[in-house]
């Protein structure tokens, strides 16, 4: 019995050995094997967002909403450009992005695989600035360029692959028809399903890669500490992204640590001659306009 065991435990070492792909997760270069294809992931996930963006109201501040895509597409591009100067090009492809900004008064944010972001009007009030709100944005975006819901999926296959070599049904281990049914399992039912319930070392990664995100994107990465600081004095007892995060002290100071190798990365935003032209020419025609209103007033 004991031998019986032991060939099928083998068995189940040799088919997690064979199956799958090995890579390094960028920036930290953690190894992970995944089980599931990009394409099996954005099947997945594609047909939920899309659902729940037609139950979510868009928010109604424009100045907002722009500053969101804003920040976002500076962040999407820094990304790419960094994915394809390491020679991840072919991992460019499977985004599609997306930002939105919806009515919700959660203090909560998500991106799900293929690069749909979702930020709700609650996380504002905190973020205060651009440059804070594209922590929290590197952040979400970390965990779609990591793969944690692949990383998740895959995880939950191994053991149940395992579970059916043991049971003696390993005929069936190698099928990926009930991949549908196990990611409802494992990740819920719900675009946001998809950017919650991950590890806190996972989460620790995504906070890792994610000032490095910003940083990339021409946003300084010290601000993330002053930011953690909000959240943690905003109180635990708030429905937020980081409810399943470490502790807000072990964050703040895995961020201090992580913040020399930030820095490398930070080159800020640069504003040419012709900008602080432009700027100063509409400030001093919008001025002259005032002027000229108040003038006709006193008439």
């Amino acid at each position: 019995m004991k031998q019986i065991k032991t060939l099928l435990l083998l068995a189940v070492a040799a088919l997690m050995t064979a199956c799958g792909t090995t890579s390094h997760v960028p920036v930290t270069g953690r190894k992970q094997n995944l089980l599931v294809s990009n394409e099996q992931v954005l099947s997945l996930s594609s047909q939920q967002y899309q659902e729940y963006m037609k139950t979510a109201t868009a928010s109604t501040n424009a100045e907002q909403t722009a500053m969101v895509k804003r920040v976002g597409q500076k962040l999407a591009t820094a990304v790419e450009e960094y994915l394809k100067s390491n020679g991840l090009a072919e991992e460019v492809k499977q985004y599609a992005w997306e930002f939105n900004l919806v009515q919700n008064k959660e203090v909560n944010a998500f991106c799900m695989p293929g690069g749909k972001i979702v930020v709700y009007e609650g996380i504002l009030p905190v973020t205060q600035d651009e440059a804070s709100l594209a922590v929290v944005l590197g952040h979400e975006i970390a965990h779609a360029v990591a793969k944690h819901s692949a990383e998740r999926l895959s995880n939950a296959y191994k053991q149940q692959v395992g579970m059916q070599v043991i049971g003696g049904v390993a005929q069936a281990a190698g099928a990926s028809s009930s991949l549908q049914q196990l990611g409802s399992a494992v990740l819920g039912v719900g675009a946001q399903a998809w950017s919650s319930g991950f590890s806190r070392s996972q989460e620790s990664e995504a906070d890792h890669i994610g000032i490095i995100f910003a940083a990339m994107a021409g946003y300084d990465p010290e601000v993330a500490i002053s930011f953690w600081q909000r959240m943690a004095a905003a109180g635990s007892g708030k429905t937020s992204i980081f409810s399943d995060h470490p502790s807000d002290e072990k964050r703040i100071k895995q961020i201090q640590e992580w913040m020399p190798e930030a820095k490398t990365y930070y080159k800020p935003v640069q504003v040419t001659a012709a900008q602080t032209k432009t700027t100063t020419t509409a400030s001093t025609k919008k001025t002259k306009a005032k002027a000229k209103t108040t003038t006709k007033k006193k008439k």
